[in-house]
């Protein structure tokens, strides 16, 4: 258990490694906290530095969560409620960076990453078509991420029910929806509004 535990300290600190900050004070010597949202996450990288910065910055916070999970799950071979603690770390740290004074990004990509860790392919397959289908519908962010989150939950209890996997998702979601919480204050806006019949 105490190496467990090692890792799972060590998950957190790398999850809550903020790259997007550096990324975009080193494609614009800005900091990215000061425009938009004031979100320390990939999204204001777009905004500031473009598209490839963006890619750059995206890639790392996933990576950040994707490699200490997938090492715990699929070289070690840790399970049960170990890996639970090691698949949370990440997202946390990232939520709730101590390098930020506490604060830290939505966790959005580190949230995948933990999926790449666990499943390599098959939850991140799920993830990206049920984010396709809620980004079709609905035009508020946090609403699209928590539904897209929530499709995951429902598909691993129908599909997969791992008790793992299901706490997994439950946990992430609970966070999603703190980090997304001033989206989540607002009712969900439609991408496409019914038309009023003219009279």
């Amino acid at each position: 258990m105490l190496p467990q535990l090692l890792w799972a300290i060590l998950a957190f600190f790398l999850g809550a490694l903020p790259f997007a900050v550096w990324v975009g004070r080193l494609a614009t010597r800005r900091d990215i906290r000061e425009v938009a949202d004031h979100n320390p996450g990939a999204t204001n990288v777009l905004r500031t530095g473009g598209f490839g910065w963006f890619i750059v910055a995206m890639s790392l916070d996933i990576s950040k969560a994707a490699v200490p999970v997938g090492l715990a799950a699929q070289v070690f071979g840790w399970s049960g409620w170990p890996l639970l603690l090691i698949a949370l770390a990440p997202p946390l740290g990232h939520a709730f960076s101590p390098f930020l004074g506490g604060k830290g990004g939505k966790a959005v990509a580190t949230v995948f990453g933990v999926w790449i860790g666990l499943t390599i392919w098959q939850l991140p397959v799920v993830c990206l078509a049920a984010l396709a289908f809620w980004f079709l519908w609905l035009r508020t962010s946090g609403w699209v991420v928590v539904l897209t989150m929530s499709t995951v939950l429902v598909y691993l209890v129908i599909w997969r029910p791992d008790p793992l996997l299901i706490a997994v998702a439950a946990m992430q979601i609970a966070l999603l929806a703190f980090t997304h919480r001033a989206d989540l204050s607002r009712r969900p806006v439609l991408r496409f509004p019914r038309q009023k019949k003219k009279v």
